[in-house]
């Protein structure tokens, strides 16, 4: 992917929103780790813990870019990136954020690299579909991702809590990225062509590609909005028609 075009822009574009919507949860996670250290200590385990979350989530995304090219992997990743959008989706409304708490400093520093490692893979997943392979953008996407993730939990919480849309908006770029991931698979080059494919059927092979982006899309936003409206009923003690 060539730098400063328009895909790689889009691509860029998409890596923070997904960024944005995922780190929350981590962040959060992240602050409690560190809240019964002192005031100096905290400083010292967030800026030591960032450092330890770079080199472990660079690891991972690099790890996580390499395997993707094995056949298969790119579909499974695909209906494994989907599977997060809708959780994101229906997960929204869970206030609870409790998490492990540590008294020391090297518990705090190693609860914050653990749980970026940890909670850290449906983000590491995304941005790795994102980039399409482009480790400039991996690099782009880590460099925004742990500021995030370490510094900036007040923040994304206010913005996600005070614009809801985004979580709906991070859903279906996910969505997308998953439907980008499921058709850039070297198995299913028959049904979305790939290098090999024949003139005569691009116009098939282009419906196809249509088709699973709204498929994606349509398919996660529905099922997220039907999930929490039947958990919202249940709640309520409402019965939802079948």
């Amino acid at each position: 992917m060539e730098l400063f075009t328009a895909t790689w822009f889009s691509a860029l574009l998409a890596i923070i929103l997904i960024d944005l919507v995922l780190a929350g949860d981590n962040a959060i996670v992240i602050a409690l780790a560190a809240r019964n250290l002192p005031p100096k200590l905290q400083k010292k385990a967030i800026i030591w813990g960032t450092v330890g979350a770079i080199v472990v989530r660079s690891a991972m995304t690099v790890g996580v870019v390499w395997l993707l090219k094995i056949p298969g992997l790119m579909l499974l990743g695909g209906l494994g990136l989907l599977w997060i959008a809708y959780k994101l989706l229906v997960d929204q409304d869970d206030k609870g954020h409790d998490g492990p708490i540590a008294s020391t400093f090297w518990g705090a520093m190693k609860t914050i690299v653990v749980a970026d490692a940890l909670m850290g893979i449906d983000n590491v997943l995304g941005v790795a579909g994102a980039a399409h392979g482009s480790f400039d953008l991996v690099i782009i996407g880590l460099l925004v991702s742990v500021p995030i993730v370490v510094f900036g939990s007040t923040l994304v919480l206010k913005l996600v809590e005070r614009f809801p849309i985004i979580i709906s908006l991070g859903a279906a770029v996910l969505a997308i990225t998953a439907a980008k991931m499921i058709m850039s698979e070297q198995l299913l080059a028959v049904i979305y062509g790939g290098p090999d494919s024949l003139p005569s059927t691009q116009t098939l092979h282009t419906a196809a590609q249509w088709v699973t982006y709204a498929l994606a899309v349509a398919g996660v936003l529905g099922a997220g909005w039907w999930a929490t409206r039947r958990a919202k009923s249940e709640g309520s003690g409402e019965l939802i028609p079948h």
